[in-house]
Parts: C-alpha cells; sequence; structure tokens
C-alpha cells in the first residue's frame, strides 16, 4: 500500500511538473516568439524522402531516411550542443507523406517506425531544453496534387492533409506548449503546381493563377487550425505557426493573404522564410557570392523585415523559419557571414520577430557539437533567450536598433570601385547578367547595382551622356570557375533611361563572346519593365513576345523579327563564356 502511495504521488508529481511548465509559458504568442529566443533548423534529415521508391518511404528503418541526404542520425548530444551554442528552439523538417503507406491510393496512415522516430527527437530537443517547432516540409512534391486538373486528386489532397494533421495531433496531444505545429513549409503558392510523379500522375496543364492560389493557401491554413483543435489535449491551446504565402514576406504582405480563424485567444504565429538577396544567400559557391555588406544592404534588410509589423501590431507572433548566408557548396563562410547574420539577429530584436537558422551542418557542425568558425560562434553566444530573462523588451528592442545603425552606418556607401557615376543629367549603360547556373551574376533589374557581383567579375559599364555609340563588358576569368556557364538571363540596361532620354532606342551592332563576333538570332528591341529603366534583352525566355510588342521600339524600321532571345545559347562558345562584349548605337528613332 505504502509503495502504491509513493508511486501515485510520483505520478501526480510528474503531471503538476508538466502542467506547470506549460503555465510558465506566455499566454500570447508575441510574448512567445520572445522567449523562443534563437532557432535553428535540424536541416536534410527528417525530411529526407525517396521518390524513387512507389509509395513512399516505406521502412522499417527510419536511420535510412534521417541520414539519406548527408546528415548523421540526431543523438541528444547535438541537440545540448546546439542549446549551448546559444540556440533555444529547435524547427523540426519533417516528411510525414513519404513515410505515408500510400497517399496516391489514398491511404494516408504514417509509419509507425518513422512516427516513433520523429516522437524520440522531439523529446530528446525538450529534454535539451528546446522548444521544438514540427512542420510539413516539401515531402516528396505531393503538394502538388492541391493544383491537380482532377477534382478527385485535388479532394483527395485535402482528405491526406487534414488525415496527416489528426494523426501527428494525437501522437503529441500531451505534450505542451513547448512543441509547436507549422502548417507547411514553403508549399503554399507556387509549389500547388509543382507535378510530383509519385503523387500527382494526371495532368497539370492548367497553372493555377494568384489569386486561386491565396484562397487555397487561406483554405489550408484554416483546415490546420481546426483540425489541431480539435486534437484534444494540449492541441485546443497550443500555439500554431501560420505559413505564409510562399513564405515570401511581400507576398505574405499581400492583403489576400487573411490568417486564419482560431477558438484559441492570441495563439497564433505567421511563417516567413529570408534570404535576401539570393544572390549572396543561396550562391552555391562561397567565392561565387555576390558581395553584401554596403549601407543600402543594410537598409534593405531592415526595410523588408519591416514589413512583419503588420502581423505583430495585430497579436501574431512572426517567425521567420529559415534564413541564413548559407555556405558554399565547398563549405566555406561567404564574406561578410558574420555581419549578416548578426544585423539579421539585432533586426529580429528591434522588429519583434525570432529566427531559425537553416542549417544543414554548415553553421553547427553536429559532428564536432560545435560552430567551429569563431567569428560567427561570438554571434550566437551569448544571445540566447536565457541572457534577456528579466530585461524589458523595449530595452531590447532599442539595444538591438542601436547595434545595427551603428552597423550600418560604419558600412561603406559601395563596395565596387568601378560603378559608373551617375546624375541628373547621366545614366550607366550596364550587361544585367545570371549564368546558366546562376554561378555568377551582375546587377540583374532595373536599378543599377554594382555592388551586386560575382567575386572576380570585372565589369565595364558605360556612362551615358546623350546620343552615340557606347561599349559594355563583362570578364569572367578572374572568377573561381574562369568562365560563366552559358546564361539563364541577360540584357543590356540604361539607368533611368526613360527619364533622362525618352523615346531613344538601343541598336546592337556588335556582339563579342570571347573576343569573337556572334550573330544575333533575331532583332533586339527597346522596351522599359518599370517606366524608368531601358532595357533591350540578349536572352530573356520569360518574355511573353505579343504582349511585349505592344510597348516594344526600335531605331529603324518596324518590329518584323524582333526577338528576346537574339543571344544563341547553342552556341559553343556560350558553353564557357570568359568574356561577354556589347556594342551599341543609342538615340532617337530614325
Amino acid at each position: 500500500m505504502k509503495r502504491m502511495i509513493l508511486l501515485l504521488a510520483a505520478l501526480l508529481a510528474l503531471l503538476f511538473c508538466a502542467h506547470a511548465a506549460a503555465e510558465e509559458l506566455p499566454a500570447d504568442a508575441v510574448e512567445m516568439t520572445r522567449r523562443m529566443g534563437n532557432g535553428i533548423n535540424l536541416g536534410n534529415t527528417l525530411e529526407a524522402c525517396d521518390n524513387s521508391i512507389h509509395g513512399g518511404n516505406t521502412t522499417d528503418d527510419p536511420a535510412h531516411y534521417e541520414t539519406l541526404w548527408g546528415q548523421p542520425v540526431t543523438t541528444p548530444a547535438m541537440l545540448q550542443g546546439m542549446k549551448a551554442a546559444g540556440f533555444d528552439t529547435l524547427r523540426i523538417p519533417v516528411a510525414w507523406m513519404t513515410n505515408a503507406t500510400y497517399l496516391n491510393r489514398g491511404d494516408w496512415t504514417i509509419s509507425a517506425a518513422y512516427m516513433d522516430r520523429v516522437e524520440t527527437v522531439v523529446k530528446e530537443a525538450l529534454d535539451a531544453g528546446l522548444t521544438v517547432i514540427l512542420n510539413d516540409h516539401w515531402d516528396g512534391g505531393w503538394w502538388g496534387m492541391f493544383g491537380s486538373d482532377t477534382e478527385a486528386t485535388r479532394v483527395l489532397a485535402m482528405e491526406a492533409y487534414v488525415g496527416m494533421w489528426q494523426q501527428i495531433a494525437e501522437r503529441f496531444a500531451n505534450y505542451d506548449a513547448r512543441l509547436i505545429f507549422e502548417s507547411a513549409n514553403e508549399e503554399l503558392g507556387a509549389r500547388f503546381d509543382e507535378n510530383s510523379p509519385l503523387y500527382c500522375q494526371d495532368s497539370l496543364a492548367t497553372r493555377m493563377p494568384d489569386s486561386e492560389r491565396y484562397v487555397l493557401t487561406n483554405r489550408i491554413n484554416q483546415a490546420f487550425v481546426d483540425t489541431v483543435r480539435a486534437g484534444g489535449g494540449y492541441n485546443g491551446e497550443r500555439f500554431l505557426l501560420i505559413a505564409g504565402f510562399g513564405t515570401n514576406i511581400a507576398q505574405t504582405f499581400d492583403g489576400r493573404f487573411v490568417m486564419p480563424q482560431d477558438p484559441a485567444k492570441n495563439k497564433l504565429m505567421v511563417s516567413v522564410h529570408y534570404y535576401d538577396p539570393w544572390s549572396y544567400c543561396g550562391a552555391s559557391s562561397a567565392k561565387g557570392a555576390t558581395l553584401w555588406g554596403k549601407q543600402k544592404d543594410y537598409r534593405d534588410m531592415y526595410a523588408t523585415l519591416s514589413m512583419m509589423k503588420k502581423f505583430t501590431s495585430a497579436g501574431y507572433g512572426v517567425v521567420i523559419g529559415e534564413y541564413g548566408a548559407l555556405p558554399g557548396s565547398d563549405g566555406e563562410m561567404k564574406r561578410n557571414a558574420p555581419a549578416y547574420h548578426k544585423a539579421f539577429l539585432d533586426c529580429c530584436d528591434a522588429l519583434d520577430l525570432m529566427g531559425c537558422l537553416w542549417d544543414c551542418s554548415g553553421f553547427y557542425v553536429r559532428s564536432k557539437l560545435c560552430i567551429p568558425e569563431a567569428e560567427m560562434a561570438a554571434v550566437y553566444a551569448g544571445r540566447n533567450a536565457d541572457s534577456e530573462v528579466g530585461k524589458d523588451y523595449a530595452e531590447i528592442a532599442a539595444a538591438a536598433k542601436a547595434s545595427f545603425d551603428r552597423d550600418a552606418a560604419a558600412a561603406p556607401e559601395t563596395l565596387s570601385d568601378r560603378a559608373v557615376h551617375v546624375s541628373a543629367d547621366t545614366s550607366a549603360a550596364w550587361i544585367m547578367f545570371n549564368a546558366g547556373d546562376y554561378g555568377a551574376t551582375y546587377s540583374v533589374g532595373d536599378i543599377y547595382t554594382p555592388d551586386s557581383v560575382t567575386p572576380g567579375i570585372v565589369p565595364a559599364d558605360a556612362e551615358i551622356t546623350g546620343p552615340g555609340t557606347y561599349t559594355v563588358s563583362l570578364d569572367f576569368t578572374g572568377t573561381a570557375a574562369g568562365y560563366a556557364g552559358n546564361t539563364a538571363f541577360c540584357a543590356i540596361g540604361i539607368s533611368d533611361g526613360e527619364d533622362r532620354f525618352p523615346g531613344y532606342c538601343i541598336f546592337i551592332t556588335e556582339l563579342k563572346v570571347n573576343g569573337e563576333p556572334v550573330k544575333l538570332k533575331g532583332r533586339n528591341y527597346t522596351c522599359s519593365d518599370d517606366g524608368h529603366c531601358t532595357r533591350t534583352n540578349l536572352f530573356n525566355e520569360w518574355v511573353d513576345m505579343k504582349s511585349a510588342r505592344g510597348s516594344a521600339r526600335v531605331m529603324m524600321g518596324d518590329l518584323t523579327g524582333i526577338s528576346a532571345t537574339v543571344l544563341d545559347r547553342e552556341l559553343p562558345a556560350m558553353q564557357k563564356i570568359r568574356t561577354l562584349e556589347v556594342t551599341f548605337r543609342y538615340g532617337p528613332r530614325q
């Protein structure tokens, strides 16, 4: 009897502790994001999947998939090391449906072995003192079923989505508010059109317009909230993370994205991602990344992240579910990466946001249980939630903004020593360029940004003072590869040419690749995308020529034979572009 009483007392104590842990957490989502501190992703791990296996990742060995994308099996020591490195929250991307039985046959029962493995990692993370976010990641591309041309497939997609979250909510119903569910990853938006051969085997001929994508995104997020709230246990009051439209900040800021209704009060957060500029953050090679760190880069970062005040001011927490100046495939940190991450974290503190670093052992190396790069480790050390306990948030925000402003003021105005001077009377002409693999890029877009350049590229831009003949060029021999592998986009731009020289046209007289003249495939024409920058496309396969003709102009003659792809990608010289040079006449129509 005495032993029974002791066991009962121990059980009551455990229940009290679990309840107390939940009660200690904030009651509203904004305050909860402050408590979530610094986050990190367990990337390329539990979301790894293999679409070559028909029917999904059916296996009795979850470790096979946990290591499939190059990561080690997760251990408690790794998670404890994350906490010691300054992280407070672990975002766990998961592939649930590729571990289901046969989704495309209407059976979305998640593998018991895989569910057990995910729960083990969740427990170990919570034991390490980490808050945990669970989502459904790309998951083999099954989200393309939502955009199917076949109604039966679309219905099946929603049934499967609800069934998936019913299983997850049931399994984790007794985990307290330190476990957060996230409705999706980046799939709510353009990925409704993804045609996964494993799951969506019917036609996707009709692409969904954004207006319909927004409606469907809102419907899916509402189904997520409704399903979890009905899941029993702590699910009735659990903090829920609502995936934004494509997790893109500007598209989520759009008024067509609507947060779901929730019977629980102040328990919703919104998730977006931040990898701006992608030519820096996402470059596959550290040596091939564009430069970052001038004053405008700081201003752009703060302005973009400030858009999320729309949600915090409405009482929603904001989680930047992924961010980072990602290491290159060579494993090297990008130039100024610690400064970039410090600026981002300062913005988060100043704007009441929290972020989860995207990581696949590139920053925090799991085999070493630490961040080996000393300067990057210093960015995160001592910046965790525990260091802010007892501090007033207004003081934290003010200090972070002051730190950010100091760094921005100390940054150079330009990172380029080859920029053309632009004044009220002059414009810059340059070659906008993206390589075929995006490994080499220069000032892409209608605003002249010579700092947006892959290291090693030597541009020769031209100062436009009026009508005349000009030459612009790019030299790729100093890049890591020594050349640009073809082109995905290429155009000549003249900054604010529409304002300073209205009606002027660009007529290409000679185009050289690797010093040799090449013949154009069609006639180039002059246009403007934004009404300010004058442009002629050399290779832009996204142009709808039927629509483009309405605003196109040429220096001489009619529009017969005009093309947005006058640069022939099939030329042998285009496979390794060492130099690209364009000479053109600029002036009014004749």
